[in-house]
């Protein structure tokens, strides 16, 4: 039995799956990373962008067994509906179909010291950050800081999750909110859609964006910050002491602006009543954090926190 293993049930996400003959070429003119690079083995980070290049969603996308012509993206469940319907609209003659599944599959997120063996005794065990493996009526992903997605269908959930229970208890959902922070994962949800380019929120450090790929909505102007200049925004990971919570869209501010913001908090979690752990933009300018606050210039003050990758 392990003895280190900690999971939770992922229900704040939704999943939308897209099929047919035309999916991946369909994919490939949308979002911002190399569709066509991915096979049944491999995930991969990717954004949908509007036409001036600012993130309507940060999503983790899959195929589904071994078709090329079936496709998993998951992103928050609140961003699902219009999502789908935006990428709809755009399908035109494609012989593609865009459809929520969200309510026939069950994300868990795994992580701890054992949680490789469990995987492994069940010959479902990625080797590698983003590789998928397919078996056991489940498909499993590793994700950057020593995590797993689990996804099973509906009608397998009860059966995943008793035996996930029988070798570790059940976390708050928070865990994998909190993961995805640690590891530097950005994430855009209703209140934060088209605040962000790809840049500001890291993608071209997690590999969520290519820059050789071809067209898709808002290429010029990613690809024109990445070969002409560097961003004004970069995005950290900081903590922050206070008995409220900071939520998605609040804004940051720092002396060197004024009354101006200068920042934005782009995920939050919990860590206790009174700290948090958040993933925030910052002017380049302030990215040692030494004077970057939270709602006003004298608001709680952020303290950085350590990303696994190095933002410059």
């Amino acid at each position: 039995m392990a003895t280190d293993l900690r999971w939770c049930k992922i229900t704040v996400s939704g999943l939308l799956q897209f099929d047919g003959p035309d999916a991946r070429a369909f994919l490939q003119g949308q979002l911002t990373n190399n569709v066509q690079a991915l096979s049944a083995a491999r995930s991969q980070y990717s954004g949908y962008c509007t036409a001036k290049g600012r993130l309507l969603a940060c999503l983790l996308l899959w195929q589904r067994g071994q078709r090329d012509d079936t496709y998993a993206m998951m992103l928050p469940r609140e961003l699902c509906e219009p999502i789908r319907k935006r990428l709809s609209m755009y399908i035109l003659r494609a012989k593609v179909k865009a459809t929520d599944i969200s309510a026939e599959q069950v994300c868990f997120g795994v992580t701890g010291a054992d949680a490789a063996a469990w995987l492994a005794a069940r010959g479902v065990l990625p080797a590698a950050d983003h590789d998928v493996t397919h078996g056991d009526g489940m498909t499993v992903l590793k994700l950057p800081v020593n995590r797993y997605l689990i996804v099973a269908p509906a009608t397998r959930a009860d059966i995943v999750e008793s035996t996930l229970a029988q070798s570790g208890a059940a976390d708050p959902e928070s865990l994998w909110s909190k993961l995805d922070i640690e590891a530097g994962i950005p994430g855009v949800v209703t209140a934060t859609q088209e605040q962000f380019v790809p840049q500001t929120v890291n993608f071209d450090f997690i590999g969520a964006v290519s820059f050789d790929k071809g067209c898709y909505p808002g290429q010029e102007i990613v690809a024109r910050t990445h070969y002409l200049g560097k961003p004004k925004q970069r995005m950290v990971r900081a903590q922050i002491v206070s008995e409220d919570s900071p939520q998605p869209g609040d804004k940051l501010y720092s002396s060197a602006f004024g009354d101006q913001a200068s920042g934005m908090i782009v995920s939050a979690v919990s860590l206790d009543e009174h700290r948090h752990d958040v993933l925030a933009v910052v002017q380049t300018a302030t990215l040692d954090g030494a004077d970057v606050h939270w709602k006003a210039v004298d608001g709680p003050a952020l303290t950085l926190a350590a990303l696994p990758y190095s933002v410059k």
